[in-house]
């Protein structure tokens, strides 16, 4: 299917999107602080996006979608059935789902073209049951989703070119932004994952706390009502609650020299490697490992930290290298430690236009 894409990343207080014309090349846009004073509403900020594009020339509009349950199709039509399922899913994603919907209303409500549902989700259907069930009874319907998945699609789409002689072996993607977890990809497929039933849980997060034992929760909720506990553990907690405050943003912990910004920076980095390891050690052992996203990509004395330690499954980065954020990061004696840039707008135009090729 030739045509120009339109693809919405529509959050609660921020809408990026990116045109993707038929050659594959790409005009991205970004309006921040929506709901405030520059844009009162999302709909503000869908109607500037539709001024700075040529909307005639669109013929397709692909939404990320954070959770999609159970469905294992990477993409969907978005037609009213389709709408209401994942209406049935905002309570697993409170903090992603109302803005991702909100951007399909907005975008269908203007543009007279399909709508296509891209999920997150979808890619960690491949995990076997023994990464995907949950320890709680099976009439309450849980399991394990995992979250990032169109990125560590993208990421493994392109490891063939990358590492003509491993993309196929056990390969840890570590997908670090405000927003993390990491992926076991084995013969380029999900094997594992770190968050759960939603994007919560895994690592600390910018905000977001992070696996916790059952009995925390338990006791904020003695304290607390239910939306009180969900607010403080999506928006409260993470790097900010670790910080003592000062920050979220993983940049700005980096240049503050205060104790407890370096505490937050170092408890982050702790977690990164636990991960690593349990993943090595419940799937024998790993034979490379992936940064990508916003700090996975951009912060060398974050990968620097995370890797030092890991001597033992045989990684080593080369300064030189890692402080220049190359491609390759590694030194020749170590198993293969790359940087790959995200890209989950190209992952999407994509699907949208294989979707749409074949019919939904």
């Amino acid at each position: 299917m030739k045509g120009t894409i339109l693809v919405v990343n529509s959050g609660s207080s921020s809408l990026k999107a990116s045109v993707v014309s038929p050659d594959g090349s790409r005009c991205n846009f970004e309006y921040t602080h929506v709901g405030e004073a520059g844009f009162p509403d999302g709909a503000e900020a869908i109607a500037r996006l539709l001024d700075e594009i040529d909307a005639a020339a669109v013929t397709a509009v692909g939404h990320r979608i954070t959770h999609g349950g159970d469905v294992p199709e990477p993409a969907r039509l978005i037609d009213a059935e389709e709408r209401a399922r994942l209406d049935g899913l905002v309570h697993l994603a409170p903090l992603h789902m109302p803005g991702n919907l909100h951007g399909v209303d907005l975008c269908a409500h203007r543009l007279n073209v399909p709508q296509v549902g891209c999920f997150d989700t979808s890619f960690h259907r491949t995990m076997p049951q023994a990464a995907r069930r949950l320890p709680v009874p099976r009439e309450f319907g849980l399991e394990k989703y995992g979250f990032h998945g169109l990125n560590f699609a993208h990421v493994a789409r392109v490891l063939p070119g990358l590492l003509p002689e491993a993309a196929r072996g056990r390969i840890v993607v570590a997908h670090l932004g405000s927003g993390a977890s990491l992926c076991l990809l084995q013969d380029l497929q999900s094997l594992d994952t770190t968050m759960g039933l939603t994007p919560l849980g895994g690592i600390p997060m910018g905000t977001r706390s992070g696996d916790l034992d059952p009995g925390v929760v338990l006791e904020l909720a003695r304290e607390l009502r239910r939306s009180q506990v969900e607010e403080l553990l999506y928006h409260r907690s993470g790097l900010l609650a670790l910080s003592g405050g000062i920050g979220a943003d993983m940049a700005a912990l980096l240049r503050d020299e205060a104790p407890d910004a370096a505490f937050a920076v170092d408890y982050f980095c702790r977690s990164v490697r636990g991960a690593i390891g349990a993943l090595a050690a419940k799937w024998g052992g790993i034979d490379a490992l992936v940064f990508t996203g916003g700090i996975g990509e951009n912060a060398p004395g974050i990968r620097a930290a995370v890797c030092q330690p890991l001597d033992f499954l045989g990684l080593q980065l080369d300064l030189e290298a890692n402080t220049g954020n190359a491609a390759v990061l590694s030194t020749p004696a170590s198993k293969p430690v790359l940087r790959v840039l995200a890209d989950e707008e190209g992952m999407i135009a994509d699907l949208v236009r294989a979707l749409l090729r074949r019919g939904p």
